[in-house]
């Protein structure tokens, strides 16, 4: 039976179920949030860091978590223990995924008659062998390139030279056993501790039900279509649709309609109202959807919160976005600027005001003020 949902339902399971409505000292750990069996894309300022703090939970040490380039050749964050799962839920479906994934640097392998998992496995194998040590990226890539033969290799004209394409470098990587060492500019590789699985053995169908990414887009961005976690994971639409669960249930949103995992069905409309006030940052996971225009209906709004440089952070009230915000450094004083596209309640604005007041604080700052943008 098809059932027919509203927005606001979308909205607010979307919220609770990202946790976003957990207050601080809830977490039992640096872990315990539970988009970590997705990951958490790495961008910004603030990163991941931020959008687990602003889930409640604590941060965390060193060795807690682990940042690797994932999807869409992205850095994200997820728990240490997991990567080895990790690993196997973001491989390709198949190798006409795989081909997708990689974008033009297949043109030149397809040419060659060279499968793009095998060149991929052949590039993993070669990151593996030349990371001994911690390994700026600008040295790994010079390494590879020496070693690659031709239909790995492009020239680049920016830096007018010939070197290994982009994305089977960062998607090969983890393959190889190779994590991102957090906070280095260029980023630096190095060995995951104890890594004994050889790349791409397996791919994403073989995936732990709890980290394959289908399951996951549809836990936390469901009521969802294929089209949409293709999009998010930059596979084809057909791979996606073979690979869709079983155990789906079919809804209706606004008249389109979506699947979601059945198991998470009635939580529709079961979470509690909530008002809570959360400044996310540009690439937090509640903005990462892809039904944009679900979330925010005006178009006008919709460019301005996602537009192809410089994004700025979204003012969030109980999963609704209400508003643009931007940091503002000078020294060591912090200004929050904010855009509010509707009026908001005294209640909202001091909830606004102590999410600026923990900004200023998890950065190690003073706040020195939250100024609305005329």
């Amino acid at each position: 039976m098809t059932v027919e949902v509203t927005r606001a339902q979308v909205l607010s399971y979307r919220w609770h179920v990202q946790q976003l409505d957990r207050g601080s000292g809830i977490a039992t750990g640096p872990t315990d949030c539970d988009i970590l069996d997705l990951g958490i894309q790495n961008t910004g300022p603030d990163g991941a860091a931020w959008a687990l703090f602003v889930r409640g939970t604590p941060q965390a040490s060193p060795g807690d978590l682990a940042l690797a380039w994932t999807l869409r050749g992205a850095p994200h964050s997820y728990r240490r223990a997991d990567l080895p799962q990790v690993a196997v839920a973001t491989a390709p479906l198949s190798d006409a995924d795989a081909a997708k994934r990689i974008f033009d640097a297949n043109r030149p392998l397809k040419a060659a008659g060279i499968g793009t998992l095998d060149a991929l496995r052949e590039v993993a194998g070669a990151m593996r062998e030349i990371v001994d040590a911690p390994t700026v990226k600008g040295e790994m890539s010079a390494a590879l390139t020496a070693r690659m033969s031709e239909p790995y290799l492009r020239f680049c004209r920016p830096c007018n030279a010939t070197h290994m394409y982009e994305m089977p470098f960062r998607l090969a990587a983890l393959q190889a056993g190779l994590e991102l060492r957090p906070n280095t500019s260029p980023p630096v590789l190095e060995r995951i501790p104890g890594w004994g699985s050889k790349p791409y053995t397996r791919t994403g169908a073989d995936a732990d039900p709890r980290f394959d990414v289908i399951r996951g887009y549809l836990r936390f961005f469901g009521p969802a279509d294929p089209k949409a976690v293709a999009a998010y994971i930059d596979a084809p639409v057909k791979d996606v649709k073979a690979h869709w669960p079983d155990d789906t249930v079919n809804v209706v949103v606004g008249g389109a309609p979506r699947s979601m995992l059945a198991s998470d069905r009635d939580g529709l409309g079961a979470a509690p109202p909530d008002r809570s006030a959360r400044l996310l940052g540009p690439f937090d996971p509640y903005l990462q959807l892809k039904d944009r225009e679900l979330l925010v209906s005006d178009e006008a709004r919709r460019k301005a919160l996602w537009p192809t440089l410089g994004r700025p952070g979204a003012i969030a009230i109980g999963g609704e976005i209400v508003g643009l915000w931007r940091p503002r450094t000078s020294g060591k004083k912090l200004s929050i600027e904010v855009t509010p596209w509707e009026k908001l309640s005294k209640s909202d604005r001091r909830s606004l005001d102590e999410q600026a007041a923990a900004l200023a604080e998890f950065r190690g700052v003073t706040l020195a003020g939250v100024t609305e943008k005329a």
